[in-house]
């Protein structure tokens, strides 16, 4: 599967909650994460993810004591 260039990463609401799930999309940095893929962020910059080609996602901290979530999924965008 060929690397794309923006993805919409799917993450859960607040747990205990029914709190509807978050969306972000991101695109394509040109960087290369720490597992040899693509680095993709939101146009904030602080939701950085790096996706593999087989569209395994590894979410990369931004700052200093930030924990990051995993995705429920994410989704390859036209």
């Amino acid at each position: 599967m060929s690397q794309g260039k923006r993805y919409a990463l799917t993450f859960p609401g607040a747990p205990g909650t029914h709190a509807p799930q978050d969306v972000v999309v991101v695109e394509a940095t040109g960087d290369t994460g720490p597992g040899g893929h693509p680095v993709y962020a939101d146009a904030s910059g602080i939701v950085r993810a790096e996706i593999s080609d087989r569209d395994e996602v590894r979410m990369l901290a931004t700052g200093g004591n930030q924990s990051t979530q995993t995705p429920i999924h994410a989704v390859l965008l036209p």
